[in-house]
């Protein structure tokens, strides 16, 4: 017969597998439950879509920075990166650097959203791809060269505004921040359509498995075969992509792009990914959990708004919510091998 001790045993590590995979969850539907007690017009509509607009901006970049953090990497460049991707769409938008302060759309000469769009991401890309290659070819640490790239692009960005807002997008620009699909706003689709593909991608992917065994141990992938340099530079290219994204979505809903945008992103997105169960460590992690922990971050941050806690009290809270998170990741990993 199994004794007690193994049957309490066996309990124990269902119960840490089931918070595993479903804490960040209950965490957040407890939360949803907390602030609508506190204040029942927490879930009006209005504000469930004015949550799902704030958490897109943070929510795409954090869905670049899975695939970093899954190989033990980190990027602490994706605030600055922000800002200087926005600041180019801005300029190819605009036509150029001319009337900066301008909330005006007639008479410009810029060249379109799509083409914003597309300098965003591109230059996102190779941003990324730069600081990846610094990373494996230099042999640099992650946290040093991205580090490194959030004064640099900052730098660059407020070289290229000269520390000024360029404003004043056409009304096709405008509509990928500000638009709406039946009730839904557009920065939210999104979202969920870049969500889902990097689901997709990593779930069901050689690419995907392969990111995942250069997390748990990239000796062992490189002896199997894997292109392992490759690979870690592709997922820087993959953040910067995404911080390019999200620099045109928040842009358009702005209708500004600012120097100082994207300050203290880094801290966001990284508690997202891990809230999310994303081990710091690599290896372990899913889109779905850095989903999860993107609405957790904004329902937190609204909450908080809703019920006049000052913006410097909730970094306080983010932070030690990060911090908590982490640990209790690893107790329950603890728990699970035992």
């Amino acid at each position: 017969m199994t004794s007690t001790t193994e049957q309490s045993q066996r309990g124990g590590i269902n119960v840490a597998r089931l918070l595993m995979s479903f804490g960040p969850l209950m965490f957040l539907a407890l939360l949803i439950v907390v602030f609508t007690v506190l204040k029942p017009s927490f879930i009006d509509p209005i504000n469930i879509f004015n949550i799902m607009r704030q958490i897109s901006i943070t929510g795409l970049i954090a869905l670049g920075m899975t695939f970093v953090i899954l190989t033990a990497g980190i990027d602490l460049s994706v605030g600055s990166l922000l800002a200087f991707c926005g600041m180019v769409a801005a300029v190819v938008a605009k036509g150029g650097t001319a009337n900066t302060l301008s909330l005006a759309t007639s008479g410009t000469q810029g060249y379109g959203w799509f083409a914003a769009l597309l300098a965003a991401v591109v230059v996102g890309a190779l941003a990324g791809g730069v600081q990846g290659f610094a990373i494996t070819r230099l042999k640099v640490p992650p946290f040093v060269v991205t580090l490194g790239g959030l004064t640099v692009f900052r730098g660059l960005t407020l070289t290229i505004s000269n520390g000024g807002p360029i404003s004043g997008f056409d009304a096709s620009m405008r509509w990928f921040g500000t638009g709406l699909i039946g009730p839904v706003p557009v920065p939210a689709i999104i979202f969920a359509i870049a969500a889902i593909l990097c689901h997709i991608v990593l779930r069901y992917t050689r690419y995907g498995r392969a990111v995942y065994a250069v997390g748990g141990n990239a000796e062992a992938a490189r002896l199997s075969g894997l292109r392992v340099d490759r690979i870690l530079i592709s997922v820087y290219v993959i953040v910067g992509f995404f911080a390019g994204l999200a620099a045109f979505v928040l842009s358009a809903r702005l209708n500004s792009s600012e120097a100082v945008a994207g300050i203290g992103y880094e801290l966001t997105v990284i508690s997202a990914v891990v809230i999310g169960g994303t081990s710091l460590f690599g290896g372990i992690g899913s889109v779905g959990g850095t989903v999860v922990g993107a609405a957790l971050i904004g329902v937190l941050q609204n909450g908080l708004q809703f019920n006049n806690v000052s913006s410097y009290t909730q970094s306080i809270v983010i932070g030690l919510i990060l911090i908590l998170a982490v640990a209790f990741d690893r107790w329950l990993k603890s728990r699970v091998r035992r």
